[in-house]
């Protein structure tokens, strides 16, 4: 996508040193672009875990890649190897594309008898698992697209009004985006659309990186408060809502975004249909029931306790309670498949069912 008229991806390997992997560091935006070198795995820990990269695809990327990173001047431990996948995967515990990808990665790596066949794996898979999420999201957004026409089209080209939450855009993939890819492929063949963007506390991704993302673009929108949404739906505001998944269980259960949950309430309550946009390594084919059986992340309670801002030209933290009483934080919230209107993945729309899902993805059938 664009930032400044330049095109970007979220990482990368850097030109001239391709043993160091640059990522856009996130903590920083939209104040300012800054590009973080990270050159081992323990460093791509903590930018997985501190969320300098986040966003499920994404995290998976950079786990990959992590992967790769410790490939670099190492030997031909196996137990070295399956010990660093543990620990990139320990990282964040939600978003199933982070094991997805780093196991695919280790598996590469093992198959390699030198250290430089292990290195050279390593960076193969790596990069084959980036240019897979970077067309599925293309693919998603393609058809996300016929969701947004259609609305158009019933609407006599009247401008069609989503509501999204959270981040599901390029910077939480490789480029395009999940929720965000139908709206950059309709706003760019001139269908009128205009985004609610949900501010998403505690780390207000939506008012921070979303809305610079739609801004950078030339997407209409506006930020609104987490709690402005169900206003909007009974107002007749918003014709359709679109969200990604951290994880997505076989049954159709979907994990996301704290308050992910809420806004499919309202959407439900309101008639209004309430989509999911992921790539299918978002799905956990393991997974019967989300409710039950998706890992919840707690996250440090400062993030709800304090807020980041720009003040004299520095982001600074500044605290937003009086330190005194405890607080929860939980970093997703699960949406049952039966308020779900459908899934959009790179294969195509379905139903949040079983079934449904298998019939896109038949060769992940049991037997």
């Amino acid at each position: 996508m664009l930032v400044n008229n330049r095109h970007y991806e979220t990482i990368w390997l850097k030109e001239n040193n391709p043993e160091i992997v640059q990522a856009i560091d996130q903590r920083f935006l939209p104040f300012e672009l800054v590009i973080e070198d990270i050159r081992t795995p323990e460093q791509m820990f903590s930018a997985i875990r501190d969320m300098h990269v986040r966003g499920a695809p994404l995290i998976g990327a950079a786990g990959a890649l992590g992967m790769y990173l410790a490939t670099i001047g190492r030997k031909t431990n196996a137990g070295y190897y399956a010990d660093m996948a543990s620990f990139l995967n320990s990282s964040r515990p939600t978003a199933v594309n982070l094991g997805f990808a780093v196991n695919r990665t280790l598996q590469a790596i093992i198959r390699g008898n030198t250290p430089e066949e292990k290195k050279k794996n390593a960076l193969e898979e790596a990069l084959k698992i980036i240019d897979a999420e970077r067309e599925n999201c293309r693919q998603i957004g393609l058809h996300g697209l016929t969701l947004i026409r259609k609305l158009s089209e019933s609407k006599n080209n009247a401008t069609v009004n989503i509501l999204t939450h959270c981040n599901a855009g390029w910077l939480a993939c490789i480029d395009y985006g999940t929720a965000t890819a139908p709206i950059y492929f309709a706003h760019d063949l001139g269908i009128k659309l205009h985004v609610w963007v949900d501010e998403t506390r505690p780390r207000n991704q939506g008012a921070r990186l979303t809305a610079w993302e739609l801004e950078q673009h030339g997407v209409p929108h506006t930020i609104i408060a987490d709690n402005t949404g169900g206003h909007l739906m009974q107002a007749k505001m918003v014709d359709m809502v679109i969200v990604g998944s951290d994880r997505t269980a076989i049954n159709g259960d979907v994990a996301n975004k704290i308050g992910t949950y809420l806004k499919a309430l309202a959407a439900f309550d309101n008639r209004i249909p309430f989509y999911v946009a992921l790539p299918s390594s978002s799905i956990d084919w393991q997974l019967t029931n989300g409710l039950e059986q998706i890992p919840i992340e707690q996250r440090n309670a400062d993030e709800i306790m304090k807020m980041e801002g720009l003040y004299n030209g520095s982001i600074i933290s500044i605290d937003i309670t009086s330190g005194k009483s405890p607080a929860a934080n939980y970093a997703f919230d699960v949406t049952p498949s039966r308020l779900v209107t459908g899934l959009i993945t790179e294969r195509g729309i379905c139903k949040a069912r079983k079934e449904e899902i298998l019939g896109l993805f038949p060769e992940k059938k049991p037997g």
